[in-house]
């Protein structure tokens, strides 16, 4: 018994000094995608908690209050919930904390890249706290997650706008030939997926013998979209581009695909799943590695894409030039050294995309279902799903017109 206790705790130094070190080992540009690691391991435990939680949830009196017990989907849908309250919560707070961060001699500069023990502490008590709440404050949070879904979704669009724009940018700089060349086949192959893709959808999505028109609406409307994205751009008085129109019709065009292959599995219309209702694992860990994705992207370019993104104090926001042409060595030097130590992004909204992340991959674990009430398919199907996804898409068309057509109504202005 003396020597089991004696490797036992020789194991649990041995495991909180591995911890120890790998959070040591944290450097200042590895931070971003220790976070990312962090949300990812939330992913890992959510859809383990999914599997396995369902039993343990139902013995739970404050949880398993009702008269008759809800079916094994609903413990399962609601275990997800409580870990992604939980990862929203830590970074929430991170975020506020983050509030106004200019500059590295800040303190919490300091806790931002560091401190690595005492958060993944901190996160792993508020996930445990989160299973003593009452149902209703999850039911709350799973309606508030579709809003922040979409929100997540708007930002998505943000900086895949300010990507194509970089993209055209560079390209038409270098002004050569071959670049011209490159967007227009560029632009001549993303427009002939898009018409492809289109062509796919009235295949799948408009069965012939079904009365399918709120598919053909959302179809249609995506058509729309990409022959006015291609006049506006084109227009004369508009300094436009064929390449990031292109780049937004294929984007919108997967958004409205994206809606429709969401919409319930015995919808008449959804011709794409042949009526199943089984639960697609593949199509679940296409999700989670979609959202993965679309996290670390956001989070490493989050505050550094963008002026509008950016702290005040930052490189990309501008910097005002100095009074006086002439100055002493060492003021200079000292201005040198205040700008090598300016953040160069912003703190703040790089936690909130993380907190907005939290609910959109709730929403994908648990197909966008209801936390109370209502049992859930446990599969990235439904109708909010598809109505978040498909608005998403018109906003992203919104966005891109008001991108082309502000410069010309509001000239003074700079955007």
């Amino acid at each position: 018994m003396w020597a089991a206790s004696c490797l036992a705790s020789c194991c649990a130094a041995c495991a909180c000094e591995a911890c120890r070190s790998v959070a040591g080992s944290i450097s200042r540009r590895s931070a971003r995608i220790a976070y990312c690691g962090l949300f990812a391991l939330s992913l890992i435990v959510s859809w383990i908690l999914r599997e396995v939680a369902a039993p343990l949830l139902e013995k739970i009196p404050w949880i398993n209050h009702f008269q008759h017990t809800p079916n094994r989907e609903w413990f399962e849908t609601d275990a997800v919930l409580r870990v992604s309250l939980g990862n929203f919560l830590f970074f929430t707070i991170l975020a506020l904390i983050m509030v106004g961060v200019k500059n590295q001699k800040d303190p919490r500069d300091r806790l931002h890249h560091g401190g690595w023990m005492m958060k993944i502490v901190c996160w792993c008590l508020l996930v445990i706290l989160m299973f003593f709440l009452p149902n209703g404050i999850v039911s709350f949070y799973e309606s508030m997650s579709k809003f922040g879904s979409g929100l997540f979704l708007l930002v998505q669009v943000v900086l895949l706008l300010d990507f194509v724009h970089a993209w055209n940018d560079q390209w038409v700089k270098k002004d050569e030939q071959f670049w011209y060349i490159a967007l227009f086949v560029v632009s001549l192959v993303c427009y002939i997926a898009t018409f492809c893709f289109s062509g796919v959808l009235f295949h799948f999505f408009t069965p012939s013998g079904q009365d399918c028109g709120l598919n053909t609406f959302f179809i249609v409307m995506t058509l729309i979209f990409v022959f006015l994205f291609a006049i506006v751009a084109l227009h004369p008085t508009v300094s436009g581009s064929l390449l990031p129109a292109s780049v937004i019709s294929l984007y919108c065009t997967y958004l409205c695909y994206s809606g429709l292959a969401s919409e319930p599995r015995d919808y008449e219309c959804n011709g794409l799943h042949n009526h199943s209702k089984a639960i697609s694992t593949g199509t679940l860990t296409l999700g989670l590695v979609t959202t993965v994705l679309s996290v670390v992207y956001s989070a490493v370019r989050a505050g550094s894409s963008t002026t509008l993104l950016s702290p005040p104090s930052s490189p990309r926001a501008g910097v005002e030039k100095p009074l006086l042409p002439f100055q002493k060595t060492d003021e200079v030097e000292d201005k040198k050294d205040e700008k090598s130590r300016t953040v160069t992004y912003s703190y703040s909204f790089f936690h909130l995309i993380f907190s907005l992340a939290s609910m959109y991959s709730a929403m994908v674990l648990t197909g966008w279902s209801t936390s109370v009430g209502e049992s859930g398919k446990l599969v990235d199907v439904g109708w909010p799903s598809v109505w978040v996804r498909v608005i998403t898409g018109w906003a992203t068309a919104i966005l891109y017109i008001w991108s082309l057509v502000a410069p010309v109504l509001f000239p003074e202005r700079e955007f």
